[in-house]
């Protein structure tokens, strides 16, 4: 009997195994609705069936809304029916402080919309992520630079009452690997202590595409679980879970290392073809689609504990700029006494 193979992927198993099968044994690791579109739509002629999807640019930032509206897309895509806004942003990973100031500007009139609010409306701020890991600290460091006004209605209600603002909570309650407590039961807790009506979780995503990293903000009305995109998955915090709705704010600062490798094939098969026309590799290569390229990737990394989340080098300075532009949005957004003129004046 011949030696077993170390890997059961080959160009043969490419066409034996079901595309469900195939595709399903590798885990997609994105938090992005919109990438979630992009890897299914075109199984479906490029539209996804219930799920309703538009486009805009204005001012460097490209502006995706999108809505799922049935259980019918929402299971095709692998997410929540509900609706889901992404601002990609290029330059954002420079320190641009007018693009910062647009991009702001843009998060605190799209989020009114999601949000809803009253002037009475109470609202919780949930920074989630690891505060002593920078790719994760974003929720915390975006909670560090909001303007929390709650304890001003009972201690100093002359300052707040009628003059534009609302009772503005912010709590970042860490992480199960530190407190012991799952996230879920904190926020649980200080929910029916504080009765807010509505709960902003703000945390790190992870990305499939490497030009979304720090470039991308997403906002979606669903609620979050913690985690999805790491492959650690926590129990998620929703209207369901919680009895009050929730939005989620979030950012892309990782990228698995099958995304990675898979670029890097594709530079330098690209490469070869141009200095050595019609050489082998680009042959061979031509053979596999983008789904199966990464399955191969990811059996060969997998075994040997190689299939990592990786974070730019830069990403203590993006984390600290972007927290403090999602909180500028944030505050100009549940604040109307609070401008973009002044937004500054409440962060650090």
């Amino acid at each position: 009997m011949g030696k077993e193979p170390r890997y059961k992927y080959s160009q043969e198993s490419l066409h034996t195994q079901s595309e469900e099968e195939m595709w399903n044994s590798y885990s997609v690791s994105t938090d992005l609705a919109l990438e979630a579109h992009q890897i299914f739509s075109p199984q479906h002629g490029g539209s996804i069936p219930g799920v309703d999807l538009s486009e805009e640019d204005a001012d460097g930032i490209h502006i995706t809304r999108m809505s799922i509206l049935d259980e019918v897309g929402g299971k095709i895509m692998g997410k929540i029916p509900g609706n889901y806004l992404t601002l990609e942003v290029p330059g954002l990973r420079y320190k641009d402080p007018d693009l910062q100031r647009r991009v702001s500007e843009t998060l605190a009139r799209e989020f009114k919309k999601f949000a809803n609010l009253t002037p009475e409306s109470t609202v919780l701020v949930i920074g989630l992520g690891n505060r002593k890991v920078t790719p994760d600290s974003l929720g915390p460091q975006v909670c560090d630079n909001l303007f929390v006004t709650r304890h001003l209605y009972d201690h100093m209600p002359e300052l707040v009452q009628g003059g534009g603002y609302r009772p503005v909570a912010a709590v970042a309650p860490g992480v199960l690997g530190i407190t012991g407590i799952e996230t879920s039961e904190i926020v649980h807790g200080i929910v029916k202590k504080v009765k807010p009506d509505l709960v902003i979780a703000v945390d790190a995503l992870a990305a499939r595409s490497l030009e979304r990293v720090n470039t991308t903000i997403q906002i979606a009305d669903v609620g979050i679980s913690p985690g999805a995109g790491v492959g650690n998955k926590r129990k998620g915090l929703n209207k369901k879970s919680l009895g009050v709705p929730v939005i989620a704010v979030g950012v892309p600062t990782v990228v698995d290392a099958v995304t990675i490798t898979s670029d890097a094939m594709d530079l330098v098969v690209k490469r070869l073809e141009q200095d050595v026309p019609n050489n082998g590799m680009s042959k061979l290569f031509a053979n596999f689609d983008e789904r199966e390229k990464k399955q191969l990737i990811f059996e060969l990394l997998q075994p040997i504990g190689q299939n990592l989340m990786v974070t730019p080098k830069e990403i203590d300075t993006f984390v600290e700029d972007v927290a403090n532009v999602l909180a500028n949005g944030l505050n100009v957004a549940l604040h109307d006494a609070i401008t973009m003129d002044d937004s500054s004046l409440y962060t650090h």
